[in-house]
């Protein structure tokens, strides 16, 4: 019971990481074509 209890806390803290991760690096990635992209100044 405990060691089936234990994997699943394990998993759902690797999960909650992975997703973390993914989503800063999808935030770095959107400011830096902010910051580098060319504003259109007509």
């Amino acid at each position: 019971m405990w060691k089936k209890l234990l994997i699943l806390l394990s998993l759902l803290g690797a999960a909650a990481y992975v997703a973390k991760k993914v989503k800063d690096a999808n935030d770095e990635r959107a400011l830096w074509h902010e910051a580098t992209s060319s504003t259109d100044l007509r």
